[in-house]
């Protein structure tokens, strides 16, 4: 168990500070079809994320990659369920459901553990179990008060959850991965663009100084993230960022409800707090477990 650096939390911190005001940006591009926000964060990233693998001249890595059809194929499962992830997020918060959007980012640890038991046959503890039953009861009861279930939270959770999984299953480092996963969607948000604009409904070909900006920069705000937290896990423990990521849905809710003043009110003052006692369990046992694989480290070996 490696200890936690200044480097990893510095790297960690700034991918979550990123990710946890993206609200402010996507909100500025509320007037922009969604799917053409997706088509340009695919489009602009794949420069980015191709000079960063020029930078650390791993580029040999991605060529590989190319041309194997097992990882091709794997590539574009991943591919596929970060596009969904990303387009899901995007209009959430296009559409004043940034609440949601946070809704679902909570959840997503929480998922995880128990896709884990579901998957991989983890055994859970009875805090996990907890946590994993007030966050399916949080969903009831917003399903219960609207009528309908929460569809963009769950489409988050399960499309984040689901790549992530798939994600360990990709023998590519991190960057390469994002790397090959652009490159998967490119032809896609290439022929998007290309089929609006021959259509007459692309947004861009009317876009002032300020939106192509925003739209240039989608690919910064796609690639620099994803490459800061992959550096930072490296200098941090697994239950370090366990913890830490919680920061990025709560940044959300704050920005929903004292900027975008989006309503926490009715059923919403249940749910939220069931989700966050979940949370609490799952930090509960995340510093549980680390105190039990520190004190095992500590103790020395018999002669």
């Amino acid at each position: 168990m490696h200890e936690d650096t200044a480097r990893g939390f510095g790297f960690a911190a700034a991918a979550f500070l990123i990710w946890g005001t993206l609200p402010f940006y996507f909100r500025a591009l509320a007037h922009v079809p969604t799917v053409e926000v997706i088509a340009h964060r695919v489009v602009w990233a794949v420069p980015v994320a191709l000079a960063v693998l020029l930078w650390l001249g791993r580029t040999a890595d991605l060529r590989a990659a190319l041309t194997n059809p097992r990882m091709l194929a794997m590539g574009l499962v991943t591919a596929a369920l970060i596009s969904v992830n990303w387009g899901t997020y995007v209009w959430l918060i296009q559409s004043g459901q940034a609440m949601e959007a946070a809704l679902g980012y909570y959840i997503n640890p929480i998922f995880a553990v128990a896709l884990g038991a579901g998957l991989l046959g983890d055994r859970l503890s009875l805090r996990q179990w907890g946590a994993v039953g007030l966050a399916l009861a949080a969903v009831i009861v917003l399903t219960v008060e609207a009528g309908r279930l929460p569809i963009g939270a769950l489409l988050l959770v399960f499309s984040w959850g689901s790549y992530a999984f798939f994600k360990r299953a990709l023998p590519i480092g991190p960057n390469q991965g994002f790397a090959l996963e652009a490159l998967i969607l490119m032809p896609f948000a290439l022929g998007f663009l290309i089929w609006a604009a021959w259509d007459g409904t692309l947004f861009a070909t009317q876009a002032g100084a300020v939106d192509w900006a925003l739209l240039l920069g989608c690919g910064v705000i796609t690639a620099v993230p994803l490459m800061l937290y992959a550096h930072g896990a490296k200098g941090l423990q697994l239950s370090t960022i366990a913890i830490a990521s919680y920061a990025i849905p709560t940044m959300i809710f704050v920005i929903s409800l004292f900027f975008f003043n989006e309503p926490f009110e009715g059923v919403r003052q249940i749910a939220f707090p069931m989700i966050w006692a979940a949370m609490g369990l799952y930090i509960w046992e995340v510093l549980r477990k680390r105190r039990v694989a520190g004190a095992a480290l500590a103790v020395p070996p018999k002669a």
